[in-house]
């Protein structure tokens, strides 16, 4: 790792007196379906390091080829601005000595500045798990960290099952606190390893454990009761100093406190800073990169950072941000890097499709009549089943019809069909055709796909693609297909929503029809339109 003028500029910026800490690379990778290779462990490494956490835990070195590869790699190739990389590995063995442990000696082979090591804190864990004496554990952890501090690294000790520990003998849970503490471990993380604590407890027992041990405590909450960020919240109004959490709260089982709603809640709730200058409006972002490194799709929902957070539908609640955006909303979305959304839907009002349209960049001027024209066609097209509030480009399409009096077209349907052909072997063809009119010419395409809308894209393209060759960077990203409530089995009308990319902007398109391929021919027809349209190609018709 080397050290930049702007990173030493950073760390005199701010004292050592509150830490966040992050576990994304670690505990967060056990999350089932996360499967990180080096290459993503670096990348998110370094959206850590820009969003300005204190410290990042790369991984437990020595324990698998990929975690000592990471440390090497992270040495060699990332210059940290503001965050210090953390080694993670447990303390020597029962009857060794620290000193000649692989493990420990693996440890400082990565070159880390920061060491954190695992303690067993329950009783039970140390003689069923470590099949050891409770003095002898005090002893694992008495020389493992002094060694490592003669070793020059700053050490933080995770207390394992500390809460449950606490429960069963709080004398011997709060003594590896304090053995840690006294051997020279700078910081002391009581872990709720299994997520069973609630605020109130947490709260009572850090408060406890501070006055009698002395040691500086953290907090590494887990979310098997959904409380994970408010357990971490009610550590640091008992004094904890230090909070461990993960990106987007990846974790074992449902998860970590998740870093995002912690930091904000820190920054702005309780008014201390703890991100540099400018950091928490790159929160969103952030946010969605690791997700998309990780390869799972950003939660919609999460506090803060989701699409859905400033997100409002009730007609209600439009003609009271209308007025004043704070009478719904906590905080200011651009904060954190979000904006406010307003969701259009059967429950629109007037002020709704105002904002809407105002958010969209369509002016609607003081045309109440326009305004209510296009209330009730919401409210009509919804009671056949289309659905808005997820389908942006749709719902602009509709606008802009109402606006300029007729709807924008790029091309004209004369007719479309779709083959698909089971075949002796098992296997099926899939084939559409499209006869289309476009720049006065009349064009018949056809094309193969996987599947019969992946058939009828294609054709669509190989008919329009010469007369619009920015067609070429649309790429469909998403496909749903939901057959609508109170309606039975194949005579069921269909929803069909599709998102499109161009690379730098992602769109999506509703179709229904009581027939699956006509209602995706629908979404698909609006897709190209919509990308067309902010392509800034004029409309042939």
């Amino acid at each position: 790792m080397t050290t930049t003028p702007e990173a030493t500029e950073a760390a005199a910026a701010f004292d050592d007196s509150f830490h966040v800490f992050d576990t994304t690379l670690r505990d967060g990778a056990q999350r089932e379906g996360i499967n990180l290779t080096v290459a993503d462990k670096l990348t998110i490494a370094r959206h850590l390091d820009d969003f300005g956490v204190g410290f990042i835990e790369g991984g437990w070195p020595g324990a698998n080829p990929r975690d000592t590869e990471f440390f090497a790699r992270a040495r060699a190739e990332i210059s940290f601005k503001h965050a210090k990389l953390v080694a993670f590995g447990a303390t020597r063995r029962s009857g060794g000595s620290a000193a000649e442990d692989p493990q420990v000696r693996a440890l400082l082979e990565s070159g880390a500045p920061v060491i954190t090591l695992v303690a067993k804190s329950h009783d039970r864990h140390v003689e069923l798990a470590l099949r050891t004496t409770l003095d002898e554990n005090l002893e694992m952890v008495r020389d493992t960290v002094s060694h490592l501090v003669a070793q020059g690294r700053r050490v933080f000790v995770d207390c394992e099952h500390f809460f449950d520990g606490y429960r069963a003998n709080p004398e011997y849970a709060k003594s590896v606190v304090r053995t840690a503490h006294e051997a020279g471990a700078d910081v002391v993380i009581l872990c709720d390893t299994n997520g069973g604590m609630l605020p109130a407890q947490v709260s009572a027992v850090v408060a406890t454990v501070l006055a009698d041990t002395g040691a500086r405590l953290g907090i590494h909450a887990q979310d098997d009761t959904g409380c994970a960020v408010a357990n971490t919240l009610a550590a640091v109004d008992a004094g904890a100093s230090h909070v461990q959490c993960t990106a987007n709260g990846y974790g074992e089982r449902v998860g970590n406190a998740n870093l995002f709603p912690v930091v904000a809640a820190l920054e702005i709730k309780y008014g201390r800073r703890v991100l540099p200058e400018g950091a928490l409006a790159e929160m969103t972002r952030i946010s969605h990169a690791i997700a998309e490194v990780v390869n799972l799709t950003p939660s919609t929902h999460q506090p803060y950072v989701g699409v859905s957070a400033f997100a409002h539908k009730a007609g209600l609640h439009a003609s009271a941000i209308k007025v004043d955006p704070d009478l719904y909303q906590h905080i200011d979305p651009e904060r954190v890097g979000n904006t406010m959304r307003m969701l259009v839907s059967d429950m629109a009002g007037r002020a709704s499709i105002e904002l809407k349209g105002k958010e969209l960049g369509v002016d609607l001027g003081e045309d109440r009549a326009l305004v209510s024209r296009v209330v009730e066609r919401v409210k009509e097209r919804e009671l056949q089943g289309y659905t808005y509030e997820a389908a942006d480009a749709s719902f602009e399409l509709l606008l802009r019809a109402e606006v300029e009096g007729r709807a924008r077209k790029y091309f004209r349907t004369e007719s479309w069909r779709a083959i698909v052909e089971d075949r002796p072997d098992g296997t099926h063809a899939n084939e559409a055709t499209v006869k289309l009119w476009a720049k006065g010419e009349r064009i018949v395409a056809t094309a193969e796909g996987n599947g019969p809308v992946n058939a009828l894209d294609r054709a669509l393209r190989v008919a329009l693609e010469r007369f619009y060759p920015q067609l070429a960077k649309f790429e469909l990203v998403d496909y749903k297909v939901r057959i609508l409530e109170g309606k039975h089995g194949t005579e069921s009308t269909t929803r069909v929503l599709i998102s499109t990319t161009d690379g730098s902007r992602d769109w999506s398109t509703v179709g229904v029809a009581p027939n699956v391929i006509a209602a995706s021919w629908q979404a698909l027809e609006d897709a190209f339109t919509y990308g067309l349209l902010h392509a800034g190609v004029e409309p042939a018709e």
